[in-house]
């Protein structure tokens, strides 16, 4: 079978290409992926070639497929899996599978295999993602919530991850703690958005969430789209803040606190000054969370270790979540608890997504999404209006996206799939 996948050669080579995929052995399935919503990880990998280290050294002479957050239909079942998942279902995926190929590091989907990746129309999915259960029934009417679902793990884990002392036992608490204070630095990107939304409506909230950022206009669109009234629904006090006009954002934060610290932080950013700002806004037990990836190897901050030491603070990271996670993703999103279209800003075809990865950090906006079988320049859903006025496909799109809140949805894909131009 053919197919056509943007392959990844050396730093900043990325190339969209045709040609054949072997038959698949019995302990492999053939899978069509749908959509493929695209992660600064993909830059990354991107940006650093051989050197990133989940890429293949000979990535050169064996290019890899890109992308890792993908849905789409299983349509041929290896006989070694025929009784556990069946032709024409949807799937959803877990990349971060523990499987090291010889190479320089982790081996995942979407940055280590020749035939198995995002950024392709038809896929081989190999046998140690089902071993290790990563392949997951999707049962939602929509592709691209199952695409979104892997951002939305990282996102729950990193909920999960945080800790606290219990310094009476020793004991370490996971999680956030439940009716307490959250900070979110540079929080209203996509990923800081899917952060909002899940904090707001997880069994295990806090009873105040601060979001900060530097930038009115992405405040603005975060707070129209997860609003303080939502929030206060269930039981969160949420207040958007825009530092940069404040001269003191430490001291006005915690007076929003009641002149406390917070006993959770997130960092959306990897910005020295801004992971300081998180160490500086922690109160006693609290823990920081570091989740925005850097992509200098010797990235440093300053960490007040007074207070780690007098004030028992705490800092953790999370890259990735588990299959428990996604899990939990799949099903809040299906259930309606939480809703991951509001991470999506564009649309786009396969061949758009070249451009879109290697220009990731300058494209202003939130999630960009790739439908693999469509040919579509990466274009702003707020955009789409100005664009309708003179092709009734966007016009038809734009009229789909206002019955939506002015975002992605069920029918606009659908429409979408039905009408966009193949590739």
């Amino acid at each position: 079978m053919k197919t056509k996948a943007i392959r990844l050669y050396g730093v900043n080579d990325l190339r969209l290409e045709e040609f054949d995929l072997p038959e698949i052995k019995d302990d492999e399935i053939l899978a069509k992926v749908v959509s493929d919503s695209v992660c600064m990880s993909t830059f990354k990998a991107a940006e650093q070639g051989a050197n990133h280290k989940r890429v293949p050294n000979d990535c050169a002479t064996n290019p890899v497929i890109v992308g890792h957050e993908f849905c789409g239909d299983i349509i041929k079942v290896g006989k070694k899996w025929q009784g556990q998942f069946k032709e024409g279902s949807k799937f959803g995926i877990q990349p971060a599978i523990d499987y090291k190929p010889v190479m320089n590091g982790l081996g995942a989907p979407g940055y280590s295999y020749k035939y198995i990746g995002g950024d392709s129309q038809y896929i081989i999915i190999p046998n140690e993602v089902m071993e290790q259960g990563c392949l997951l029934p999707y049962e939602g009417e929509s592709y691209y919530k199952a695409s979104l679902a892997e951002p939305m793990s990282c996102i729950i884990a990193g909920y999960h991850e945080n800790y606290h002392s219990d310094y009476a036992n020793h004991a370490h608490i996971m999680g956030i703690k439940e009716g307490g204070s959250v900070a979110i630095l540079a929080g209203v990107g996509p990923m800081g958005l899917g952060c909002i939304d899940y904090g707001i409506h997880c069994d295990r909230k806090p009873s105040l969430m601060v979001v900060t950022d530097i930038d009115q206009a992405r405040l603005d669109r975060a707070a129209s789209l997860l609003t303080v009234e939502e929030a206060a629904k269930n039981g969160v006090k949420l207040v958007y803040v825009n530092t940069s006009s404040i001269a003191d954002p430490v001291a006005y934060m915690k007076e929003l606190n009641g002149g406390k610290g917070y006993d959770d932080v997130f960092v959306y950013a990897p910005v020295a000054p801004l992971v300081e700002q998180g160490d500086a806004l922690l109160g006693d037990y609290g823990c920081l969370n570091f989740f925005a990836g850097p992509i200098k190897t010797d990235f440093s901050a300053k960490f007040n270790f007074y207070d780690v030491h007098y004030a028992f603070h705490r800092i953790t990271g999370t890259s990735g979540g588990n299959t428990a996670d996604l899990k939990e993703a799949i099903s809040m999103a299906g259930s309606g608890k939480i809703n991951p279209s509001i991470m999506i800003s564009h649309v786009g075809g396969l061949d758009s997504a070249v451009d879109t990865i290697l220009n990731l950090p300058n494209i202003k906006g939130a999630k960009k999404l790739v439908y693999t079988h469509i040919s579509m320049p990466m274009t702003a859903i707020a955009d789409f209006a100005e664009l309708g006025k003179t092709d009734p496909f966007f016009k038809d799109l734009a009229d789909i996206c206002a019955r939506h809140n002015g975002i992605w949805n069920d029918e606009a894909e659908k429409y979408l799939l039905a009408n966009a131009k193949k590739i």
